[in-house]
């Protein structure tokens, strides 16, 4: 079956996948507290294409708010996180050469958690609207990958191994401060609220967000997949990239810093998730091989299908009640890990 999947052209497995998620996608938006019928699905998607942007007349009705105002935007920011998180995934661990990474591994989860706890305890952007613990989030990520460039490049030239450490060192000190900022804070529902974000969850999603966060996902899994040839020869190393002429480091920061947005308007937008960048890429790469040229799309697209279907069943596994994301996936992706640990037909690629 493996064999299977590795010898079909990485174009129509994507398309399959793409094919899968829209399916998925439909599916998600039946079930939940209310269920709704397929066929006024449906008719609801079809009338809102028709009528573009315009809400009047018909339009307006229970269907057509809970399909177009509380469960596509979310579904479609579940497709979106899932892609996102999976394709960087496959990009750090490609950047490090650690079959080990994941889009929080180089400290930018951690970084990401500093700027909302800084947010929430302290108030730290609260100027930027009702979405200040987002962008604080989000500039505690950009900034920390920012910060593990500039160490990674002290004493010499950046590479694998010394971006791996200056995350590992980066996430040790935002957790701290963190820590310390909830110590002394003295806030019990700010612990709360800090507590159900670094859950994650889609509950939040609105289409002014999904209009930016997007098109990004997108353009950078674009951009990833025509970068394949540059991926392949990361996992092979910097002396064998340079005897083919190719000097990986300017690659590798540009590539960490493009992956670094990705995670930090994910965070943005729903929190803390993890697990996906780290399985997803794993599953992904023993049915199509290390290739990247197949393997970022359909990680990708896989990750997409993935995070849609773990929040179809946040919705539905307790009654009444939504569970986080971030615990579903967890307890799904752990499990899942140690398999691929204890297979020993799998490899990472490169040497």
């Amino acid at each position: 079956m493996l064999n299977f999947f590795k010898q079909i052209e990485g174009i129509y497995v994507s398309v399959f996948l793409l094919l899968v998620l829209v399916a998925v996608m439909f599916l998600a938006l039946a079930v939940g507290t209310v269920k709704i019928p397929m066929e006024q699905i449906y008719a609801a998607v079809i009338s809102q294409l028709q009528s573009g942007t315009s809400l009047d007349g018909a339009l307006k009705g229970s269907v057509h708010d809970i399909v177009w105002q509380l469960r596509l935007p979310r579904i479609v920011l579940a497709a979106a996180v899932g892609a996102g998180l999976a394709s960087s995934g496959v990009i750090m661990q490609a950047i490090v050469k650690n079959p080990l990474a994941d889009p929080y591994i180089l400290g930018i989860s951690s970084g990401a958690s500093l700027g909302a706890t800084a947010a929430i305890l302290l108030g730290i952007g609260a100027f930027m609207g009702e979405n200040f613990i987002g962008l604080a989030a989000f500039a505690g990520a950009f900034a920390i990958s920012l910060l593990v460039l500039f160490i990674s490049n002290l004493g010499g030239r950046s590479n694998s191994v010394k971006l791996l450490l200056a995350g590992m060192a980066l996430s040790a000190v935002c957790s701290a401060f963190s820590s310390f900022i909830v110590y002394f804070a003295n806030n019990k529902e700010g612990m709360q609220t800090i507590a159900y974000w670094m859950m994650g969850s889609f509950s939040g999603a609105k289409w002014d967000n999904l209009i930016v966060i997007v098109p990004i996902v997108i353009v950078a899994v674009l951009f990833f997949w025509s970068q394949s040839r540059i991926l392949n020869l990361m996992l092979l190393g910097d002396e064998s990239a340079l005897t083919l002429g190719t000097d990986l480091h300017v690659y590798r920061q540009f590539y960490l810093l493009i992956s670094s947005i990705i995670v930090g308007f994910v965070v943005y937008a729903a929190g803390t998730v993890g697990f996906v960048g780290l399985i997803v890429p794993h599953v992904i790469r023993m049915l199509v091989g290390t290739d990247h040229k197949r393997l970022v799309p359909v990680t990708a697209l896989a990750g997409a299908i993935f995070l849609v279907v773990a929040d179809t069943l946040c919705r539905i596994l307790i009654p009444g009640a939504e569970l986080p994301i971030g615990i579903l996936v967890a307890m799904i992706g752990a499990p899942c890990f140690v398999y691929l640990m204890v297979k020993r037909t799998y490899g990472f690629g490169g040497n």
